[in-house]
């Protein structure tokens, strides 16, 4: 058995008594694990970043597909203490997220202790060292005191299930495994899925191809997107000009919560939020499509907030293309040359493009791989066995040292930034205190979790997810138990005061056991 990542060199990982590799290993090198190898190195915690692809970057490595954009104000959309200045929009294209995330872990340090080509395959706490045990695909073990979970939520491509899929000959493609050496033009291309990815695809492959057939099931509601190129005279004043950078920032993310946030989770106080940019949407839909019948098949029957609404200002239009046509009757089955849909009729293509989203709180995905703690509990069973459920959404009983950064009911709305940022916070701090205490093992006690728990359900009762006709969403923010434990029924401003001033006691520490002469090991009574 190897007990060594090949590649590790003593320059990088700081070997933390006998049998560690490292302090902390993070898996993941998305912007989740660059955000915690950022606040682990400022803290001065020794760390060891786990990627299985090639390169870092996750959901902006990964997806390259046309038309690709955060959906969310650039300024918004980055670390807090890292704010660009020369984003080319205001909505950045996908390839400036990932050299920002280039960018981010290069000057902060932390690409030196990413290892790539490293993917886990089970991790196992080990109680009679208070140590995580990482098996890595090939072999290799690594030994660590903490595990940090940095997988993301979007990384794993959800295949739909459809009868024939896999007989079809022509060019299969899902969104985030684009192939960029095929050429769509004149091409008669089927896309499957009308979510935020498709929002973003449709107006952009439409002038290219033949035919488009656009196979819905939901449709989604859009929003006008305020997106410009930025002029040159901004981005200089954004540089120079002391607090301006601060200040657009503070309005952009006030202008996120108040439609990601505010009204989802205070739905039931203030429905007329989520009202008020339902007639924003279809006001916006019958300005950009002409045809009344494909109006009516565009405009969602649930409630605005039961699934994550996009904005963009071409997507709507494409459909009043001679090309492009939008098919709601369902999918029956995939030929060998095309799809068949309910109502019997079969359209050919060349191309079959599957939108259809990624795994989320779901077995397979969160974890991604077999994770086991103490009185053998496995974390992905727990989960789907028992609810999805986390103490302040980032570490749970019996799973010691372990830290999950997209936990369950962990995502804040406004900006995956502010809840990497938080999470971070929060595992350094337990650490931290861990430290002081000279304890070697620190889990949630199961009083304070479930605390916690109940109070998250109690307000989600109050969200738009429980109160708004989101029965038909097929939103990814529900999971097979009917809850919606993707995020946080809190505004931002009490999540970042949850991670800063969360009360320590609620964790329990131990000390690692010490060695008796005859090699037995004495318990250590857990301190408070």
């Amino acid at each position: 058995m190897k007990n060594k990542v090949a590649g590790l060199d003593s320059g990088s990982v700081q070997k933390q008594g006998a049998g560690l590799d490292t302090e902390v290993l993070v898996v993941g090198s998305g912007f989740s694990g660059i955000g915690a190898g950022i606040k682990l190195k400022e803290a001065g915690i020794p760390f060891l970043v786990l990627e299985k692809a090639p390169d870092l970057g996750g959901t902006w490595r990964d997806n390259t597909y046309p038309g690709i954009a955060v959906d969310i104000t650039s300024f918004t959309y980055s670390f807090s203490y890292e704010q660009l200045s020369d984003w080319s929009r205001v909505f950045a294209p996908g390839a400036e997220l990932k050299k920002y995330a280039d960018h981010c872990a290069t000057k902060y340090g932390v690409r030196p202790y990413m290892r790539f080509n490293s993917e886990v395959q089970t991790s196992t706490f080990e109680p009679e060292t208070h140590t995580w045990v990482t098996e890595l695909k090939g072999g290799d073990i690594l030994r660590s005191r903490y595990l940090v979970l940095a997988t993301g939520g979007l990384t794993i491509p959800k295949l739909p299930d459809i009868e024939g899929i896999d007989s079809f000959k022509g060019k299969k493609i899902h969104t985030a495994r684009w192939d960029h050496n095929f050429d769509m033009k004149s091409k008669r291309v089927g896309i499957i899925g009308t979510g935020a990815t498709s929002v973003q695809l449709v107006p952009a492959l439409a002038p290219l191809v033949k035919e488009m057939h656009v196979y819905q099931r939901t449709p989604i509601w859009i929003l006008p997107k305020p997106d410009a190129e930025m002029a040159r005279v901004v981005q200089l004043a954004l540089k120079y000009i002391p607090g301006l950078q601060w200040l657009l920032r503070g309005f952009t993310n006030s202008i996120t919560e108040a439609v990601m946030v505010l009204g989802v989770i205070n739905y039931k106080k203030y429905p007329q939020i989520t009202k008020f940019f339902e007639n924003i949407c279809r006001d916006h839909l019958a300005k950009q499509v002409v045809d009344p019948v494909i109006r009516e098949k565009l405009t969602p029957q649930y409630g605005f907030g039961c699934k994550r609404p996009s904005f963009h200002n071409e997507y709507l239009k494409s459909f009043n293309r001679e090309n492009v046509e939008l098919v709601t009757d369902g999918i029956q089955r995939v030929t060998e040359k095309g799809i068949v849909t309910k109502d019997g009729k079969e359209r050919e293509i060349d191309v079959l493009i599957t939108a259809t989203g990624f795994k989320t709180f779901e077995k397979g995905n969160t974890p991604p791989f077999p994770v086991h703690g103490l009185d053998g509990k496995e974390l992905a069973t727990f989960f789907d066995e028992e609810r999805y459920q986390a103490y302040e959404g980032i570490s749970v009983p019996k799973f010691p040292n372990l830290f999950i950064m997209l936990g369950p009911y962990a995502a804040t709305g406004a900006s995956w930034f502010q809840m990497v940022e938080n999470q971070s916070y929060h595992l350094v701090r337990v650490i931290k205190e861990a430290k002081k205490r000279g304890a070697t093992m620190v889990q949630p006690k199961q009083e304070a979790h479930d605390r916690y728990h109940a109070d998250i359900l109690e307000r989600m009762k109050g969200t738009v997810f429980f109160n708004n006709n989101c029965g038909t969403a097929n939103s990814y923010y529900f999971d097979r138990h009917g809850d919606a434990p993707f995020m946080r029924p809190m505004t931002y401003a009490e999540v970042w005061y949850h991670s800063h001033f969360f009360n320590l006691d609620d964790y329990a520490y131990s000390n690692q056991p010490a060695i008796e002469s005859g090699g037995k090991r004495k318990k250590t009574a857990l301190t408070a």
